[in-house]
């Protein structure tokens, strides 16, 4: 059904009223809502709404940013973690040297523990012959797997110490 000049002015009317465009269109009959929004938008009528006032009108300075911290990579977290021991055990001190593996030429039986900052060019893996079937070779197979006695032990004196503060 097409656009007749009686139609149109119904079309005005209705939208002067503030009726919405799916509303006209069932009082119209034969017309979509999208037929309704395309011939108002096309008559220049579409613009009944008051815009919304800005919220706040005066200028507000651009926050100071904040000082990046110190990027420390998971590895030396995760390393610093497991130095810490009990004051039984004796600890070795281990020298990192620099990985003799990359991503491209790591294979199964090689030592998957990552040397460096994974965004930095440097960045390698150990490389030395893992045995059996673990991703670690001996020296950093210590550090990654800890005997679980120790671990329950920690666990324990951090519940004690957490139940001293209520006690």
């Amino acid at each position: 059904m097409g656009w007749t000049d009686e139609r149109v002015d119904t079309l005005k009317k209705l939208w002067l009223d503030g009726l919405s465009a799916t509303q006209i269109a069932k009082q119209l009959g034969g017309v979509t809502r999208n037929a309704v929004i395309g011939k108002v938008h096309r008559l220049g009528m579409s613009g009944r709404a008051a815009p919304s006032a800005p919220r706040s009108t005066g200028f507000k300075p651009p926050r100071p940013s904040r000082p990046a911290a110190p990027r420390v990579p998971r590895i030396a977290k995760a390393v610093a973690a497991a130095a810490v021991v009990e004051k039984d055990e004796m600890v070795i001190p281990f020298v990192e040297l620099s990985g003799t593996a990359t991503s491209l030429t790591l294979g199964s039986h090689m030592c998957k523990w990552p040397i460096g900052d994974p965004e930095s060019d440097d960045f390698s893996f150990c490389g030395r012959r893992a045995p059996g079937k673990s991703s670690f070779c001996e020296d950093h197979a210590r550090v990654a797997y800890q005997p679980h006695s120790s671990i329950a032990h920690r666990r324990n004196n951090n519940l004690e110490r957490s139940l001293r503060r209520y006690i």
